[in-house]
């Protein structure tokens, strides 16, 4: 559905979609650029850590995640833009070869209280 509006996100909708995996190769070369932890940047260093091996950082699996939403849930005709996020963990390690995928529930849907011409829609996944 590439054509949602507003209206199309109704509280209590359920969206699941996916799926992307990770590589070392992208791994490596994400955390090497924005995110130069060991346990992100060098295999050999990693299986020495605290996660008993390589891991994704957690700002390369959110990255992830953007790509399948703009891909899968967000509009082509109607988004513009986002003000932020309220929450965000990260609650185990990525690993290379893990597929990850996300299931979204529209919790609120409302019109904007500065922008009455459009609305905002809150999500948890």
């Amino acid at each position: 559905m590439h054509d949602r509006y507003f209206e199309d996100y109704v509280p209590g909708s359920v969206y699941a979609f996916g799926s992307i995996t990770v590589t070392e190769e992208e791994i490596l070369e994400f955390s090497r650029r924005f995110d130069t932890q060991g346990f992100h940047t060098d295999p050999v260093a990693a299986e020495r850590g605290p996660f008993k091996g390589l891991i994704a950082s957690g700002w390369h699996t959110t990255a992830l995640m953007m790509r399948l939403y703009a891909d899968h849930y967000l509009s082509k005709v109607a988004s513009l833009a986002s003000p932020g996020i309220d929450e965000l963990r990260w609650l185990q390690p990525v690993r290379p070869g893990d597929a990850l995928s996300i299931r979204t529930t529209v919790t609120q849907a409302r019109a904007s209280r500065s922008k009455p011409d459009r609305g905002l829609v809150h999500r948890r996944s």
